[in-house]
């Protein structure tokens, strides 16, 4: 089957709107989905900016909350912006990590993203992230622990620098055939380029 690279970052509203939607859609279009989380933080810094570019410009920042909101209407999802925002992904990028390696990886991602755009929890605290892995199922201890180990650090580093070495400038980004495509709103073109390719 023809795959699709999704790099989400757990920080990015539009990351999550898309890691809701995406599983069907490419199902649908008859390709498979490697999910890859990573750290936008760098890329950022990269770029001389100390935060969200929501954050640094306010009109732009209102406007993603009432496209989100009224993208997520659409859905049915909830959304509401965490305080916080941007959150710490640190954590939850490195479960996720986990889980993926485990089986349960997408899984983890979609209720981290519920937990933090849905009912607005700190997902930078380790305990509501240890909370997500009980809910599904795992033995969060474990997880934790296996999340700080040194091979899923530099897993996570890995795939931050490999975003870098893709052009990827933001998230959700998308690489279909070595196509780099930004934004929940090319998720569709994106499997399609996958598909035809």
């Amino acid at each position: 089957m023809p795959a699709l690279d999704f790099f989400y970052e757990f920080a990015s509203t539009y990351s999550y709107i898309a890691a809701m939607r995406i599983a069907p859609l490419a199902k649908t279009a008859g390709v498979t989905v490697r999910w890859q989380p990573f750290l936008l933080g760098p890329i950022f810094k990269a770029q001389g900016w100390d935060t969200s570019p929501f954050n640094l410009y306010p009109a732009k920042g209102r406007y993603m909350v009432r496209d989100c909101e009224r993208q997520c209407a659409d859905l049915r999802l909830t959304f509401r912006l965490p305080e916080p925002f941007p959150q710490n992904s640190l954590v939850a990028a490195r479960v996720a990590l986990v889980g993926l390696e485990q089986g349960w990886g997408e899984d983890f991602s979609r209720a981290v993203y519920r937990t933090e755009f849905s009912e607005g929890g700190n997902i930078g605290d380790a305990a509501v992230i240890a909370g997500v892995v009980r809910a599904l199922g795992h033995d969060s201890t474990a997880v934790l622990a296996r999340a700080q180990s040194d091979a899923i650090k530099g897993k996570l580093r890995a795939e931050t620098e490999e975003a870098q070495r893709l052009g990827i400038f933001g998230a959700p980004s998308f690489i279909a055939a070595g196509e780099l495509f930004w934004g929940n709103d090319r998720l569709e073109q994106a499997l399609e380029f996958a598909r035809r390719s």
